[in-house]
C-alpha cells in the first residue's frame, strides 16, 4: 500500500509546479494538459490546464491537477510539512512561500522547533516549515 497526496489547483497548476521545481528542488516527472487528453476527456475552455501531473519533492511523490473553477477552493485543514536542515533554509523557504500568500503562524522559535511556520502559498497550498537541530 502507498499513500500519495493529490493537490488541486485553480488554473495555475503548471505555474505552481514549475515554481516548486525552481525554488524547492522538486522535479516534475509527468504532466499532461486537457488538450493532450483523449477526445472524450477534454474540457472546452480549459485546454491549457493540467489534467494530471506528478511531482517529486523531498523524496515524496505528489500528484496534482487543475480543478474546475466552480469547485476549486484553497487547501484547508491539511498541510504539506517541509522539515529542513537549517534555520537559514527555513528563512529562505518562508520568504519564497509567503510572497503573495497568507501567513497563519509566522516563522518563529517554538517549544518544539527552532523555526516553525504555517502558511498558504499564492497557489493555494498550505505548508508547515520546520527546522529542528539534530541532538
Amino acid at each position: 500500500m502507498k499513500l500519495t497526496t493529490y493537490l488541486n489547483f485553480g488554473g495555475n497548476c503548471d505555474q505552481a509546479l514549475h515554481f516548486y521545481e525552481q525554488h524547492l528542488g522538486a522535479k516534475i516527472t509527468y504532466s499532461t494538459t486537457f488538450a493532450q487528453a483523449p477526445a472524450g476527456m477534454r474540457a472546452p475552455g480549459n485546454e491549457s490546464n493540467i489534467m494530471h501531473a506528478r511531482l517529486l519533492i523531498a523524496g515524496t511523490e505528489i500528484m496534482a491537477s487543475d480543478a474546475p473553477a466552480e469547485r476549486f477552493q484553497p487547501m484547508r485543514s491539511a498541510y504539506l510539512c517541509l522539515s529542513v536542515d537549517s534555520a537559514a533554509e527555513a528563512e529562505r523557504l518562508y520568504a519564497l512561500l509567503t510572497e503573495g500568500g497568507e501567513v497563519f503562524m509566522p516563522l518563529e522559535q517554538t517549544f518544539f522547533a527552532e523555526r516553525f511556520a504555517m502558511l498558504r502559498d499564492r497557489f493555494g497550498v498550505s505548508w508547515m516549515l520546520e527546522y529542528t537541530p539534530a541532538s
